[in-house]
């Protein structure tokens, strides 16, 4: 019985030892296979057997097996490469990839993405990569907000990363921010003895007859800052936005301000009187929205008002201030105007249900939407008022919100310090980038970059556990745990690198010292073989 176990336990070697070859051959033959993780074997010892002994019962081993195959999830090196959409992951977790047509799961450490001819991001395999859509609404109002993007908002659940349309439609301009300092030295270049918070705008006549003549002339204001807004199409707009400074009483500071546009591209309409008329042909043709601002003894912008006509039917000419009313505040906390610049019916008032309003920042906002003032139309805010200008307050001042930059009061030359506004012609894709969170974002002819999709990336309790499918692909199962979705650089997920591809993390030279012991090792359960049968070929013969 001895010598035929131990030819067996030599053959359970020669087993061991040439399944082990064959790891360390696949493991040889993917040194250089895109994120291709290493495998090891590890041997048991298999059975024993009772047998009896001079010092009672002792153990026989009946060879060995397979313990298991484990494979190595440690980072590989990493290559670069000319393609945007070559990425790699540096530290934990895995790309998830989709199989539109059998609507299965994969996990891969392979990047080497690209777009396919519908607009998808796809691997080698033609599996979708998987990403949550960015919510541009919510990004544009956090920017509009002034806030710091920390984490680009996303919508929705986890989905085929897509590009199905390489044109960017045009988007119009919601939000105008002019920051500006305005000089205290500056004398009033615009007077009135009755209204004097609305100077500008009673010096403002703009001719129909003789549209190129310039209906505020450039010694009725104190500054100007213009920038260039889109409409819904894209269509570009020049608005002007005038300054003027109206007093300097009890320390503090205090302007007007009025926006305009093009006269000839004002497309309100509006009912005076009975009749309709359109605002390209009236004397204030161009006017989009009057107001006051107010600075403390230190410079800093303290409060404001704004006023717009509200009204598709007025009751005076435009000209007089009662019909300008106190302008609607966005939610982001902005006083609302629109120019209405294609002349769509039903979008004169920013309260009309197809206007296509802008708010302006000047770097002060309202934490609510109502004002505090009891000027409820320009008309209220007179001479007296140079004096006493409460009304002037027009956001609460217990609650309105000043930004990191806002318009200031300081003793230096009026300029202009940040100007933007949201707004862009259409255009055409040219590239898309990856940050290292991951964040997909496309950019544009028009000058535009667009944040379109957050790459995901899914961990596992026991990335061990997972099975290899071939192609790059691992896939879960019961020992590896659920997959725990989420954005790079989040929790234990490790970040994304763009331009560069992660190498196998085979080791050659471990591989072939572990090839020459595992060579070692079945030359030596071969002998145990050989040694066994001339042991019982000396035991035949002893017949004879």
């Amino acid at each position: 019985m001895g010598l035929s176990t131990s030819m067996w336990s030599g053959v359970t070697g020669l087993l061991a030892h040439g399944d082990k070859m064959g790891i360390i051959g696949n493991n040889l033959a993917n040194v250089n296979t895109i994120g291709y993780k290493s495998a090891r074997m590890d041997f048991e010892d298999l059975l024993y057997t009772n047998i009896g002994t001079g010092s009672g019962t002792s153990q026989l081993g009946q060879g060995v097996r397979t313990e298991a195959i484990l494979s190595d999830f440690t980072q590989g090196g990493f290559q670069t490469s000319n393609e945007t959409t070559d990425m790699a992951i540096s530290g934990s977790g895995f790309f998830t990839v989709h199989d539109r047509g059998n609507q299965a799961t994969y996990y891969t450490r392979a990047g080497n993405f690209r777009f396919d001819n519908n607009g998808y991001l796809v691997d080698p395999n033609n599996y979708a990569v998987q990403g949550w859509q960015v919510d541009s609404a919510s990004l544009r109002a956090e920017r509009a907000n002034g806030q710091t993007i920390t984490r680009v908002p996303t919508k929705g659940a986890v989905t085929d990363v897509r590009l199905d349309t390489l044109a960017l439609a045009a988007q119009p301009t919601n939000t105008v921010t002019l920051i500006s300092n305005l000089d205290p030295s500056t004398a009033s270049k615009s007077t009135s003895s009755t209204n004097p918070f609305f100077s500008l705008f009673q010096n403002y006549n703009y001719n129909p007859a003789r549209p190129s003549d310039n209906p505020l002339p450039d010694t009725s204001f104190g500054f100007q800052n213009t920038l260039k807004v889109y409409d819904q199409r894209g269509g570009s707009h020049d608005l002007t936005v005038y300054y003027d400074k109206v007093s300097d009483v009890g320390g503090k500071e205090y302007w007007e301000y009025m926006v305009t546009c093009n006269p000839q591209e004002d497309g309100r309409q509006f009912t005076i009187g009975g009749v309709q008329q359109n605002m390209a042909s009236n004397s204030k043709a161009g006017v989009l929205m009057l107001g006051t601002m107010v600075f403390n003894d230190s410079g800093v912008l303290q409060n404001q008002t704004s006023y717009t006509l509200n009204s598709n039917t007025l009751a005076n000419p435009v000209s007089n201030l009662s019909d300008w009313t106190l302008a609607k505040i966005s939610g982001s906390g902005y006083p609302v105007f629109t120019g209405n610049f294609r002349s769509v019916s039903g979008a004169s008032t920013t309260t009309a249900s197809n206007a296509v309003s802008m708010s302006l920042s000047f770097g002060l906002r309202s934490a609510n939407t109502t004002w505090n003032t009891t000027a409820t139309d320009a008309s209220m805010i007179g001479l007296s008022h140079l004096s006493n200008a409460s009304v002037l307050q027009g956001f609460d001042p217990s609650t309105d919100v000043l930004n990191n930059l806002h318009t200031t009061n300081f003793a230096a030359a009026s300029s202009p310090l940040f100007i933007s506004q949201d707004g862009y012609p259409p255009g055409t894709l040219q590239g898309v980038s990856v940050s290292s969170d991951g964040v997909l974002t496309g950019r544009y002819s028009n000058g535009q970059t667009q944040e379109l999709y957050v790459i995901s990336l899914a961990d596992f309790a026991s990335p061990w556990g997972l099975k290899r499918d071939g192609g790059n692909l691992f896939s879960q199962t019961r020992e590896s745990g659920d997959a725990v979705v989420g954005r790079a650089n989040t929790g234990r997920l490790g970040s994304i690198a763009s331009n560069s591809l992660e190498t196998s993390n085979v080791d050659m030279a471990r591989e072939m010292v572990e090839m020459i012991q595992t060579q070692r090792g079945f030359q030596a359960n071969s002998k145990i073989i050989t040694t066994a049968d001339t042991m019982l070929s000396e035991v035949i013969q002893l017949k004879r």
